[in-house]
C-alpha cells in the first residue's frame, strides 16, 4: 500500500548518524594523523612526514585542535575558533617554516558550523566563514601563487564546506518540522474522530438507552402487583430498543458517509469476505484470501474485522493501483483474531511505490481496533509494499 506519505522509503543511516560520538572520536584521530603525517610533495603529490620532524609544541597544538573535533556537534563555533587561532599562532611563530597548516581540521570545523549552529547563531556562523577566508589568505601570502588565486579558490572551497553543512541542517530542520506537522495532524484526526463518535452516540443513542433502563426498572417494580403496567413498560422498552437500533444505523451513515448503499440490511462480517475479495478482483486488484480456522466471534468484532479488511484493500487499490497483489489472512490467535493485509506495492505498470497512505483510512482502522481493546500496526514493508496487522480480542469485556 504505497503512494502518498513521505516519499518515505527507509533512509540509509551512516556511522555518523548511528554512532555519532564514536564516529567523531575516530574522525578526531584521523584528522590528527592526516595533519601530522601528510605534507605536500613535489608538484601536486603528497608525502609522508616523519613525526620526529615536528617540534613538540607544534605536535601538541595539532593534538589539541584535532581532539576538539570530538565536540564539533555541541560547540562548533568554539572548535572552529580554536582551529583558526592555532593556525594564526603557527603562521606567526618561529615554526612557520614547518608545513604546519591546519586546513584539514578547519574544513571539518567549518562544515560543522554550517551543520550544527542553531538558527539564532547563524550570524556568528557567517562571520566565522569570513574569518576563515581571511586566515586562508594570510596563509597564502608567502606562496608563489598569485594572491587572487588563493583568495578565490580558498574562499570558494571554505565557503563550500560551510554551505554544504548549512544545507544539510536546513533539510534536517524541514524534515523534523514535517514530522511534527504529521504527528499533530494524526492527533487532530484521532481527536476529531473520537469526539465525533462520542457526540453522536451521546446525542442520538444515550437518551434511548436511558429510557430503556427506566422502563425496565418500572416493569420489575410492578410485575408482581400490576401485570398490565409491567407489560406496558416492557413494550416501551421494546419500542425504545427498535428506535435505538434504527438511530444506530443512521449514525453509521453519519460517521461513514461512503458506506455501502445497502446499509439498512444486515451488517457484513467475516463470512462476507469472499464476496468482498471478488469485488476488488473485479476492480483490477489481485486478492488472495485465507480465513481458515476463524471461530465465531461477537457481532461487533465480526463487523469491525470486515471493515478493517475493506479499508485496507481500498487503500491498496488507491495507492498501489490495479494489478497490485494483496494477500488477506484472518486467523485465530491470542484469545482473538489476527488480520493481516499485505501488498507488493506494484501496479500494472510494474513500478513500485514507496510511500505511505495518508488521510483518515489508517486512523479509522486503528480506532476500530482500539474500541475493541485491540491493536493495529501499519507501515511499509522492508521488501516493498505495505502491511496492515490488526489484533481484535473476542472477549466479552472488550468494549468499555
Amino acid at each position: 500500500m504505497t503512494g502518498g506519505e513521505p516519499g518515505t522509503t527507509r533512509r540509509f543511516r551512516g556511522p555518523f548518524a548511528r554512532w555519532p560520538r564514536a564516529a567523531d572520536a575516530i574522525l578526531a584521530v584521523a584528522a590528527f594523523l592526516v595533519t601530522v603525517l601528510l605534507v605536500d610533495g613535489p608538484g601536486d603529490s603528497m608525502a609522508i612526514r616523519p613525526i620526529g620532524d615536528l617540534p613538540i609544541a607544534v605536535l601538541l597544538v595539532f593534538a589539541a585542535v584535532s581532539a576538539a573535533l570530538y565536540w564539533r556537534r555541541r560547540a562548533p563555533l568554539l572548535v572552529l575558533g580554536l582551529s583558526l587561532g592555532s593556525w594564526l599562532i603557527l603562521l606567526v611563530s618561529v615554526d612557520a617554516d614547518v608545513d604546519a597548516h591546519l586546513g584539514f581540521v578547519t574544513i571539518i570545523a567549518l562544515y560543522s558550523v554550517g551543520r550544527y549552529v542553531t538558527a539564532g547563531q547563524w550570524a556568528k556562523g557567517e562571520a566565522a566563514v569570513v574569518a576563515t577566508i581571511v586566515v586562508v589568505n594570510l596563509d597564502g601570502l608567502g606562496d608563489p601563487t598569485p594572491w587572487w588565486e588563493t583568495a578565490v579558490f580558498g574562499g570558494i572551497f571554505m565557503f563550500g564546506a560551510w554551505y554544504i553543512g548549512r544545507r544539510l541542517q536546513l533539510r534536517a530542520e524541514r524534515a523534523a518540522q514535517l514530522r511534527r506537522e504529521r504527528a499533530a495532524e494524526a492527533r487532530r484526526i484521532v481527536t476529531e474522530e473520537r469526539a465525533r463518535i462520542a457526540r453522536e452516540l451521546h446525542d442520538v443513542v444515550a437518551h434511548r438507552v436511558s429510557l430503556m433502563t427506566v422502563q425496565a426498572g418500572a416493569a420489575k417494580a410492578v410485575i408482581g402487583t400490576d401485570r398490565d403496567a409491567a407489560v406496558a413498560a416492557i413494550g416501551a422498552v421494546e419500542e425504545a430498543g427498535r428506535q435505538a437500533l434504527s438511530e444506530l444505523r443512521d449514525l453509521l451513515g453519519v460517521l461513514r458517509p461512503q458506506a455501502e448503499s445497502d446499509d439498512l440490511g444486515p451488517q457484513p462480517g467475516l463470512t462476507d469476505l469472499p464476496r468482498l475479495a471478488e469485488q476488488f478482483r473485479d476492480a483490477g486488484l489481485d486478492v488472495s484470501l485465507s480465513t481458515d480456522g476463524v471461530p465465531d466471534v461477537p457481532d461487533r468484532v465480526d463487523l469491525f474485522a470486515y471493515r478493517i479488511v475493506q479499508e485496507a484493500l481500498t487503500n491498496v487499490l488507491k495507492h498501489a493501483g490495479p494489478g497490485a497483489l494483496a494477500q488477506v489472512r484472518v486467523s485465530a490467535g491470542g484469545g482473538g483474531i489476527v488480520i493481516e493485509v499485505v501488498d507488493n506495492g506494484r501496479s500494472l505498470g510494474g513500478q513500485a511505490t514507496g510511500s505511505e497512505p495518508g488521510g483518515h483510512g489508517i486512523v479509522g482502522m486503528r480506532e476500530r481496533a482500539l474500541l475493541l481493546g485491540g491493536t493495529l500496526d501499519a507501515g511499509l514493508r522492508p521488501g516493498g509494499g505495505y502491511r496492515v496487522m490488526a489484533y481484535l480480542p473476542t472477549g466479552e469485556e472488550t468494549l468499555s
